[in-house]
């Protein structure tokens, strides 16, 4: 039986492909099988790969771009492997990722998903990220990233950053996956904010380490992920916070909003900003009503959801990690207030 899926998206990768694939050829764990999607590429990306030593490799080209969220979908449901890793075109992995992973599932038997170690792909003293960081307001961010590397430890962050995120297939497939209307960018805090209320965590993998180029291919200031960032993360917040935390926070979402968008008429980033603000906010309808990847009934307490989050505005701004210290959730209590001490976690 395979142990874990590794599943490549890729869309115009030239630069960067072969090389990801290098680094899996190298893994010092052999029992794993390689899914690469292509989404009709136009550079030649996925022309003439050497293929050779990866275990289990198969090719899904397509005919059309299904976005990050649509082809890590379609991967996922022709894999054979009990775990799966995701793996961006634009990373390179250390030889033992997979295998502190794999060492990572056998510490932690009941979590079902994990978080690996991001450094900058052409300079491992930059952090690329420490998982997926979530502002109680609705903010989400990569923890540490464009920061000086820094000593980090095991712990619990919000959910794992899509470029290294490793799943439970069974728990994937059970919560329908990606949300295929986002496309890409966010729909990773999604499906780790959908398996949070449905009583998951997410172990950070300091030891488990890629390094990752950081939007080396679609452009991290690009318009695309502009408007993307900013009309996903208007979703995941509305379609899945739970009615009382989301009336405490709107205020603070509104105001957070606002304030991105004036800062964006100095960074030039307003245009993307206003039409990503639109086009959430005239999507918020359909959203609700299409309940495929809508959020499960709740069954953790609101004082363990928001633990993993953060609180402190702070931290957003400054782009610091936030990793708790690991601890068993506690059965839900429907509409429990959040108190005092729950907003005040940094």
């Amino acid at each position: 039986m395979v142990a874990v899926s590794v599943i490549i998206v890729n869309y115009n990768g030239e630069a960067f492909l072969q090389q990801a694939l290098d680094s899996l050829r190298a893994q010092s764990f052999r029992n794993f099988e390689v899914l690469l999607v292509d989404n009709a590429s136009s550079d030649g990306s996925a022309d003439n790969l050497n293929s050779e030593g990866l275990p289990g490799y198969r090719f899904l080209p397509q005919t059309e771009n299904l976005g990050f969220a649509g082809g890590n979908n379609l991967a996922a449901k022709v894999a054979t492997g009990t775990w799966l890793a995701l793996f961006n075109p634009d990373a390179v992995a250390n030889p033992d990722w997979l295998e502190r992973v794999m060492a990572a599932t056998e510490r932690h038997p009941d979590t079902t998903m994990f978080a690996c170690a991001q450094y900058a792909l052409e300079d491992p003293s930059i952090m690329d990220g420490a998982g997926d960081c979530y502002l109680g307001f609705g903010i989400p961010w990569r923890g540490g990233f464009g920061l000086p590397a820094e000593p980090l430890t095991e712990g619990e962050c919000f959910s794992p950053c899509g470029a290294s995120a490793v799943f439970k297939r069974s728990v994937f497939e059970a919560h329908g996956g990606f949300d295929e209307r986002f496309f890409c960018y966010c729909e990773d805090v999604d499906l780790g904010y959908r398996m949070r209320l449905a009583g998951e965590r997410c172990v950070f993998l300091p030891d488990a380490i890629i390094r990752h180029a950081g939007s080396g291919i679609s452009g991290r200031a690009s318009e695309f992920a502009i408007f993307h960032g900013t009309r996903n993360r208007m979703w995941t917040y509305a379609k899945n916070t739970p009615g009382l935390l989301l009336w405490l926070t709107l205020p603070g979402h509104v105001a957070l909003t606002l304030a991105i968008f004036l800062r964006g008429f100095m960074t030039g980033r307003a245009g993307p900003t206003w039409r990503g603000i639109k086009a959430g906010l005239a999507g918020l309808g359909a959203l609700k009503k299409d309940k495929r990847y809508g959020p499960p009934e709740r069954s953790v307490g609101l004082a363990d959801l928001c633990y993993a989050m953060a609180w402190n505005p702070k931290r957003l701004f400054d782009r610091r990690p936030v990793i708790r210290p690991l601890r068993a959730p506690k059965a839900v209590t429907p509409d429990a207030p959040v108190s005092a001490g729950d907003r005040a976690h940094g």
